[in-house]
């Protein structure tokens, strides 16, 4: 009879992800993971699988959350507050979230195009707010709020690369003024209003 597991899945997964955020999937070893974990080696693999498996639930993890934080985000008066306030949220985030960057840039960083499930998570997570942005692009065509001949896609990922650009930034050690800025920038370039 197996015994039964003694210790907080969920807070597990946290910790993995903190260190895989820190440290990405080369650097972290499966000692750190343990370390940070608080958990035995079998316990780890008997619950999440290998390094690599347990990589991947944190990176879904961490880009289940991320985009539940901007989609929340996305709510404002109007259309174009509401992708302010996405951005804004970022521009707010704490310090030490910052300097850590963005896991799924990191990821990118890390493997680029060469892992087809990192790719995966990826743009299912992209696609998931890339789909809400486009949404209230058009809202904001709609109510007036941008130039009613505006290329949605285009201004999609003019948004997902100021987005990238502002996470690349904080990481950098960006202010919290400066991300502001640059998301005042973005919104400015895309509203028909001066």
């Amino acid at each position: 009879m197996a015994r039964p597991r003694e210790f907080d899945r969920a807070r597990a997964l946290n910790q993995a992800m903190a260190v895989f955020w820190l440290k990405g999937y080369a650097a972290t070893s499966t000692s750190d993971l343990l370390d940070a974990m608080q958990i035995g080696r079998q316990s780890m693999y008997d619950t999440f699988g290998d390094k690599r498996a347990l990589y991947l639930e944190a990176l879904k993890h961490y880009s289940d959350s991320s985009v539940s934080e901007l989609l929340q985000a996305l709510q404002g008066a109007s259309a174009l507050d509401g992708l302010a306030n996405m951005l804004f949220t970022f521009a707010a985030r704490p310090a030490r979230d910052n300097a850590k960057g963005c896991m799924g840039v990191n990821a990118i960083c890390e493997f680029g195009q060469s892992d087809d499930e990192v790719n995966a998570l990826r743009d299912a997570s992209g696609e998931m707010l890339n789909s809400a942005v486009a949404q209230v692009l058009r809202d904001a065509v709609a109510a007036g709020e941008v130039a009613a001949d505006l290329d949605i896609a285009l201004a999609v990922a003019f948004v997902a690369s100021t987005l990238s650009g502002m996470k690349v930034s904080a990481k950098a050690g960006a202010t919290p003024e400066v991300l502001h800025a640059i998301a005042a920038m973005a919104i400015k370039a895309l509203s028909i209003k001066p």
